[in-house]
This record gives C-alpha cells, structure tokens and sequence, in this order.
C-alpha cells in the first residue's frame, strides 16, 4: 500500500477494508493456528484510522457522495462499534480527510440488534458471498475420495438465492462469486461450490448489476466481486489453466460490456 501510495501506479480506483481478525492459517480468522492475534481496544481502532488516514486522501480512492469509503470486514469483533465509527469520523474531520462512508461486511457472524448498519453507526452494509447464504448439494453419485469429509454446495441455488435475496430497508451493497474450492488449504475437509462457470458467474454479476442500476444511485451503484486472487479458495478471477481469461470475460458481459474474441485465438 506504501508503494502504491507513493509511486501513484497503478492509476486505478482502490478503496481500503479492515480485515480485523487474527491472522490464522485458517482463511476465516477463526481461533485455530494463530499467526499474529489482532486485539481491540481504543488505541488498537485509533491507530488503524491514523495509519490509513494518507490512503484516504489519495485522489484514486473510492468516495461515495464525496467521502472515501472504508469497510469493515468483521464488526462484531469491534467492542463497541459505534463508539469506533464515532471515533474515526471525528478524527478523519479533524484532520482533513472530511467526512468517511462507512460500511461493514455481512460475513459469517450475526449482528446482536440486527443487520441494519445504521445501528452501529455505520452507512451501508455489504454482501459477501458464499457467506450467509449457501445451499448444500445433492449428490447424484458417491464420491470418488471416500476420505472426504467436507461439505459440497450448489453454486448455482446458492447463487439463486443471493439473487432472490429480499432488498432491506437499509443502504446494501451486493457481492457476486466466481467460483470457491478451497481444497488446495483444507484438503479432505474443503468446502466446494459445484456447478460454477464463467456463464453462471457472469449471469449472477449481471442479475445483481441490474439491482443495483434500479435502487441504487450516482456513487452507490457499487458491487463487490470476491475475489481478485483467492487462490487457495479457488476463487478467483485471474486467468488460470482451465478457463484462461473467461472469467474476466464473464464479468465484462455480466456489466454489460460486449465481448469481441479474437479469431485467431479461438
């Protein structure tokens, strides 16, 4: 991030999220192999604002109706959440940052009083698939490995079922996955999606784009894709042996932008 701060490359829109749980060998942070543990107190949520506060400024930064948006991937690890938001927005005011947009993640956990983010003092919420919403597979045949002992989802109904998803009353963000298999981390007890292709990933950004166009506005037509590089989730949406670039391709089509392949690569 230093790097990017100070070399102004790449010249492309980034915005910060607080990934606050320990850092495991596990991907979800939870208390199993701990790496480095991440405490919470007040001076823990200060220093965190301070340290991304020259991020905040940078020109490239999201801004949604002007004020840089910063995300929190696990808000039930905070003590006091809207004591935090409080103390980062007084802070980002008094420094010149202005006014933040704050929005958190709806990750593995439920919230005590609800999801509504405006409870904790915060401005949106955001999707972030296969949290929340998964849907087991039906096996039609046994497995190969008879070791297994994980869990197998349907990436299609689960995918059906963020889209059917009911739009609440507060301020949300969808999020869309290309695909997740995390066998290469967890090996006989992995979790998989079934059933995902770069043409049912492109049909779900493209469902959940169009919800967005319809109820969201100007800087809040936003949709999270997980992810980028998971590589050791199997998702991700780098080109890779099996599917080269149509990943990239299907996201291109799911924004409604028109494909043109060139012949001497088909």
């Amino acid at each position: 991030l230093d790097e990017v701060l100070q070399s102004g490359a790449p010249d492309f829109p980034f915005c910060l999220c607080w990934a606050n749980e320990n850092w495991t060998r596990r991907w979800d942070g939870c208390e199993e192999d701990i790496l480095i543990a991440q405490s919470h107190t007040e001076a823990d949520h200060a220093g965190f604002i301070a340290e991304i506060a020259p991020a905040l400024l940078d020109p490239r930064y999201v801004r949604i109706h002007g004020k840089p948006l910063v995300i929190v991937y696990r808000l039930g690890q905070l003590p006091d959440p809207r004591r935090t938001a409080d103390l980062w927005r007084e802070y980002c005011v008094k420094t010149g940052v202005g006014e933040i947009y704050l929005a958190y993640v709806q990750s593995f956990e439920r919230m005590p009083m609800g999801d509504d983010p405006s409870l904790y003092g915060f401005d949106a919420a955001i999707e972030f698939p296969p949290h929340r919403y998964p849907v087991q597979a039906e096996l039609s045949q046994p497995l190969i490995n008879p070791e297994y002992q994980g869990v197998l989802f349907d990436y299609v109904q689960t995918s059906e079922n963020f889209i059917r998803r009911t739009w609440p009353s507060y301020k949300l963000f969808k999020g869309v996955m290309p695909s997740w298999d995390n066998t290469a981390r967890r090996q006989d007890v992995s979790h998989v999606f079934v059933g995902a292709t770069p043409e049912r990933y492109a049909y779900w950004l493209r469902q959940v784009v169009e919800q967005t166009r319809r109820l969201h506005f100007g800087d809040e037509r936003v949709v999270f894709i997980n992810a980028w590089n998971e590589w050791a989730e199997g998702n991700h949406l780098e080109p890779d042996r099996e599917f080269g670039h149509r990943y990239l391709e299907a996201t291109q089509n799911g924004l409604g932008i028109r494909v043109v392949r060139d012949p001497q690569k088909e």
